[in-house]
């Protein structure tokens, strides 16, 4: 099995950063053009997303402090520049290697749905 070609710090961000395929999309459609402003029905429509789900997308990347939040709309503003940097190089692994990245970040929502399974089923032969 060959190494994986994606960064130790990129995929250890996707690891504990990315929670969703929509949510880097969601990131990388308004690092693409940062001097856009975005509200949630735009980014519904690029995305084919329902607006409530962007809404939220947009919500926990301002969380996150990848975007800045002005009135009604979003802008892509890292919060410092390593960060900015981190996400240049997520962009550029994303381009390269997009299956890989989506399996990791899918792989990361399995473990943790099986991780909760596990405590509930634990918890009932207790």
């Amino acid at each position: 099995m060959r190494a994986s070609a994606i960064p130790d710090d990129v995929r250890r961000f996707i690891l504990f950063a990315i929670p969703s395929v929509p949510y880097l999309e969601a990131l990388l459609l308004m690092r693409l053009a940062p001097e856009a402003s975005w509200n949630a029905g735009q980014v519904a429509r690029r995305l084919y997303l329902g607006e409530k789900e962007a809404a939220a997308l947009l919500q926990q990347l301002d969380a996150s402090g990848v975007i800045a939040r002005a009135g009604d709309v979003y802008r892509y503003r890292p919060v410092n520049p390593d960060l900015a940097d981190l996400l240049d190089a997520l962009s550029q692994a994303y381009s390269r290697h997009l299956i890989e990245i989506t399996q990791l970040i899918h792989s990361t929502r399995n473990e943790a749905s099986r991780k909760f399974a596990d405590a509930f089923l634990l918890g009932k032969h207790r």
